[in-house]
């Protein structure tokens, strides 16, 4: 009996993936970020650090989150058009935090559609 060997087909059965925790996910994506700044040649930490940059975005991104949840859409939907509460721009806030020091965010802003009279 010949035994043939196929080109490109290995005889290990694939590896089933893994599904990760969001624990790992993050570390994963933290991983990244860092990296990135390395090669980059960015600090990780100090003024114009990579960790103040993050700290300003995840609160931005908490910010976003709360007024899409409060006016009831998301930034730039139609839904929002000449409505009740409508999204109002940005405004620059400095926020200081424990680990980051002071961040300087942009704060969504809500208008409220006026009455004709």
């Amino acid at each position: 009996m010949m035994t043939d060997t196929l080109v490109g087909v290995s005889p290990l059965r694939k590896a089933a993936k893994k599904t990760l925790t969001p624990e790992e996910v993050e570390r994963n994506a933290v991983r990244e970020l860092v990296k990135a700044a390395r090669v980059r040649g960015d600090d990780l930490t100090g003024p114009e650090g990579l960790l103040k940059v993050i700290t300003m975005q995840v609160i931005e991104a908490a910010l976003e989150e709360e007024m899409t949840e409060h006016v009831g859409y998301d930034k730039h939907a139609v839904e929002g058009r000449n409505g009740a509460n409508s999204r109002n721009g940005t405004r620059v806030k400095r926020v200081l935090t424990d680990n980051a020091g002071p961040v300087e965010i942009e704060v969504p802003g809500i208008g409220t559609a006026r009455s004709s009279r």
